[in-house]
């Protein structure tokens, strides 16, 4: 699988992640190692995790696999801190709870340090250079390689990336952003795209696959076996099953059966290939819908269904994302 740099660091990453966010909680041991393994095999590195995915048994279970069935040297680790289970609080950004968490991790997972530590998500709590510090400790302590954020809108990104770069040597530049994104989900290119953009930021886009409504599982009913069907994952994919999506994945769905090809390796192809877009991260049930993603791996889409494909799923951006004297 080809490598892409993160961002404007020397850090390389396959440009297809592995995701865990159901691990420990949907998927078990046995389907876990397989995805590993896959992924592996395939040539992939980037492993995506948090410390709140199955209430830290998604780390916990990338840490019994590592050594035992993959050689640690061969994986990019990725791991968030800053969710918390607080229905007052959702995110805590404080440096306490960021290494404290981190440490926690980092015992989890078996392992002295994460290629790659993103802060969860933004603490209007807490003041964002305090944030910024737990950063730079983790990666001048050695427990973090490289560091990044997630789910940062465009002001809170670029105020972060800023500061970082304001004092080389001292602080350390974001390598990455993780955001959702998709053919469903284009909200980042207003203001988080450009940003990254700019100050050098890989993107790590989520749910690449529109929380798999793109697949086309849902264009008639939703399967049985499906995330769409779950209790707890339902409420996830209802809102990409609106009017709106279906003309996208009918798109989708024209586009790949004139290539010869699926709607998934459409969808994903497309948002790999986008502009800084560094690794989508699937989220794969078993190594069969893994091995199907990364099949996408010789697939590159023409520049007229790339086309087709922007403009049928084109987000609304006029003031002030365009010149006003253009309105």
């Amino acid at each position: 699988m080809e490598q892409r740099h993160l961002g404007r660091t020397g850090l390389r990453v396959s440009r297809i992640g592995l995701g865990t966010l159901t691990w420990g909680r949907d998927t078990d041991e046995h389907d876990a190692a397989d995805l590993l393994k896959t992924f592996w095999e395939a040539g992939g590195t980037l492993v995506d995790t948090a410390d709140v995915y199955g209430g830290g048994e998604a780390e916990y279970l990338l840490g019994q696999l590592v050594e035992g069935l993959v050689p640690r040297r061969d994986l990019v680790i990725a791991t968030k801190a800053g969710s918390v289970p607080d229905p007052d609080r959702r995110f805590d950004g404080s440096r306490a709870h960021l290494l404290s968490a981190l440490d926690a991790s980092l015992a989890r997972l078996g392992t002295d340090y994460v290629d790659l530590w993103q802060v969860h998500a933004f603490d209007p709590a807490t003041p964002l250079d305090e944030t910024l510090q737990a950063l730079d400790i983790a990666v001048s302590s050695g427990r973090a390689r490289y560091a990044g954020v997630s789910n940062f809108c465009g002001w809170q990104l670029a105020k972060a990336g800023t500061w970082q770069l304001a004092a080389p040597g001292t602080r350390t530049r974001l390598a990455s952003t993780q955001m959702e994104y998709s053919l469903l989900q284009r909200g980042v290119e207003r203001e988080v795209l450009p940003a990254s953009l700019d100050l050098g930021i890989g993107l790590l886009p989520s749910s690449p696959l529109g929380r798999g409504v793109l697949t086309g599982k849902y264009r008639n009913a939703t399967p049985a076996d499906s995330r769409g069907a779950s209790d707890h994952m339902a409420p996830f994919v209802a809102p990409y099953l609106d009017d709106a999506a279906t003309r996208i994945v009918d798109a989708v769905t024209t586009a790949a059966d004139g290539l010869a090809v699926t709607p998934l390796q459409v969808a994903l192809a497309w948002i790999r290939d986008r502009p800084g877009v560094a690794a989508p991260i699937i989220g794969a049930r078993n190594s069969q819908q893994l091995t199907a993603a990364l099949s996408v791996e010789a697939l590159s889409l023409p520049d007229e269904i790339c086309q087709a494909l922007d403009d049928v799923s084109a987000p609304v951006h006029r003031y002030p994302d365009q010149d006003w004297s253009t309105l």
